[in-house]
């Protein structure tokens, strides 16, 4: 039988390792090396506590994979402040670290580690295997129609750290799948998408009541202001969707599951870091 997968968002973790210390941890030569240790941590801890017998594998977003969607709104994502440096350099260790410890990771060209993440998704599924999906993204949350796939935050106290299908409605009051019709009318302040302005989640998931999409919104439910911002709202709705047909190649799940991840000081030792 084939091994469930644990996905991770790199960039997410990356910046958790590096944000999320109380103190920074320096080298022998007082060299800042918070984050690949961060980063190495917190993946062996998430593996012995969630993911044992997982097949483990971390995607990055490429370097101008966001091009795409900025295209369709120039605002997106361009709230975000630039990177610290420090963190940019981290990320180079970052995946000398994951390849000493066996870990595969991928950064597609062209493409945000989303869509490559949800590619991953669909092609194990259809391999009949189990996903958790590592990240604090909440647009992950249009692929869990699958009771097969969960959501996975570690930051989270232990009985809040997975989201499944199940808990959707209830939270949201939209199917899975009608993600990116609610992120498209009420906004998502993370990716700079604006939303209709004045419509928050209640309005929205009336509005989407039943199952519906966009397109079957009737008319007389929707105020003047509105309609003159629908297409602008159905663009912010492709920008939400995630593509689940990234061109990757064949060898990323073929591995069985992942061996005991190293200690992250083990690590840094092994590749001179410290």
């Amino acid at each position: 039988m084939t091994a469930p997968l644990l996905l991770v968002d790199g960039h997410y973790l990356l910046h958790r390792a590096w944000f999320g210390f109380a103190s920074r941890i320096t080298n022998r030569d007082d060299i800042d090396r918070t984050g690949v240790f961060g980063f190495t941590a917190l993946l062996r801890k998430a593996q012995l506590q969630h993911a044992s017998g997982f097949e483990i594998f971390v995607v990055f977003d490429a370097e101008h994979g966001s091009q795409g969607r900025a295209g369709l709104d120039s605002d997106y994502k361009a709230q975000r402040p630039a990177a610290e440096p420090g963190l940019i350099e981290s990320l180079s260790l970052v995946k000398n670290a994951l390849d000493h410890s066996g870990v595969r990771w991928v950064e597609q060209d062209g493409c945000e580690a989303d869509d490559v993440i949800a590619t991953l998704t669909v092609r194990a599924r259809a391999e009949g295997r189990p996903v958790d999906i590592m990240t604090t993204d909440k647009d992950f949350i249009q692929l869990l129609g699958d009771p097969n796939v969960r959501l996975l935050n570690t930051g989270l106290a232990q009985a809040h750290r997975y989201t499944t299908g199940d808990h959707v409605h209830p939270r949201y009051g939209v199917r899975p799948e009608q993600w990116p019709d609610l992120r498209a009318l009420m906004g998502d302040p993370a990716d700079n998408i604006a939303g209709i302005r004045g419509v928050g989640l209640r309005t929205a998931s009336r509005l989407l009541t039943g199952g519906r999409q966009l397109e079957s919104i009737p008319r007389d439910e929707l105020r003047s202001a509105w309609t003159d911002v629908w297409p602008q709202v159905m663009r912010w709705r492709e920008m939400v969707r995630l593509d689940t047909k990234v061109h990757l190649p064949n060898g990323p799940l073929t591995a069985e599951s992942a061996a005991p991840l190293p200690r992250a000081a083990d690590v840094l030792e092994e590749l001179s870091l410290w």
